[in-house]
């Protein structure tokens, strides 16, 4: 139980780190660099900075085109993020906790936004030549995305282990009372 409590808290540092860096990223690319003005940034032959605002949620969808939709989007995304937050206190794997962290941290960083500006600022552009495998996103969408993965990996492998190792119930109880008393 004590180790459990040690990854809630290991959460709840990880998503306020990845929303303070998103937020301070952003703040670069707006202030300092002044990534609006100048549009684009070239920093290597497959990345740019590259301004652009997000109107909408994950690939354009859900766009926000006025403040009604822009407050409805802001407290969906709010909602979500409370439920990533409940979901990620009822973990007790340390993998779990820490995924769900990066999407809670993600969600915030670009709530956030959505909220202060009305839209999402966002600026890596990764490409090789005109091929773009994503859209232009920002270090929160990033840590939405890994967290995600991780969770759907976590989900898969764990499955299978699981379903090779029909024991493994009662050894995984033996190993968290181990955990349990290491702590």
């Amino acid at each position: 139980m004590q180790s459990e409590r040690r990854f809630h808290i290991q959460g709840m540092l990880l998503a306020a780190l990845i929303f303070i860096a998103d937020q301070a990223v952003k703040y670069v690319m707006v202030v300092p660099l002044q990534l609006e003005s100048r549009s684009k940034i070239h920093i290597m032959p497959f990345f740019d900075l590259t301004w652009a605002k997000n109107y909408g949620v994950s690939m354009g969808m859900l766009t926000a085109d006025n403040d009604t939709q822009r407050w409805l989007l802001v407290g969906f995304t709010a909602l979500i993020a409370v439920i990533v937050a409940v979901w990620m206190f009822r973990e007790k794997l340390r993998g779990d906790v820490l995924a769900l962290a990066m999407v809670l941290g993600g969600a915030l960083g670009n709530i956030t936004d959505r909220a202060r500006l009305g839209y999402v600022v966002d600026y890596a552009d990764l490409h090789f030549g005109d091929f773009r495998p994503f859209f232009i996103f920002n270090l929160a969408d990033a840590c939405i995305t890994i967290g995600v993965l991780i969770l759907l990996a976590r989900a898969f492998l764990m499955r299978e282990k699981d379903a090779d190792n029909p024991a493994n119930e009662t050894n995984d109880s033996a190993d968290n009372n181990l955990e349990t008393e290491n702590a």
